[in-house]
C-alpha cells in the first residue's frame, strides 16, 4: 500500500491557491481600475484610523468606509458590527494583502 504524505499534499494545494488568487487579484484590479489600499496608519490601541492607495491618496477612516462602499477601492468589503460599518480585506487567500498586515505610513 502507498503512503501518503497528506501535510505535502495540503501544503502544495495551499501555495497553488494563493499563487492562483494572487493572479485573479492582479486582474481584477487591473480590469476593474479601483485604487488597492498599500498602507495603513494605527492608532495606540492598534486600530486602523486612516489607509494610503495605490495612487498616494490618504484617507481617514471614515472616508475610507465611503470610498469602499460606493466601489471605489479594491479587495475590501464593508460589513456591518456592533452598531457601526467595519472595514476589512476581502478573504482571498492571500494573507499579505490583509489591512492587518500591510506597511504603515
Amino acid at each position: 500500500m502507498e503512503s501518503k504524505d497528506f501535510e505535502q499534499i495540503y501544503e502544495q494545494y495551499k501555495i497553488h491557491g494563493e499563487e492562483n488568487a494572487r493572479k485573479e487579484v492582479a486582474n481584477q484590479n487591473k480590469v476593474s481600475g479601483k485604487e488597492e489600499i498599500v498602507a495603513v496608519r494605527k492608532n495606540d490601541d492598534g486600530d486602523i484610523i486612516a489607509i494610503k492607495t495605490d495612487n498616494g491618496r490618504e484617507l481617514d477612516y471614515v472616508s475610507a468606509l465611503e470610498e469602499a462602499k460606493s466601489g471605489k477601492l479594491a479587495n475590501v468589503d464593508v460589513f456591518h458590527k456592533y452598531g457601526r460599518d467595519i472595514l476589512r480585506s476581502e478573504p482571498d487567500g492571500i494573507k499579505e494583502n490583509n489591512l492587518d498586515q500591510l506597511p504603515t505610513f
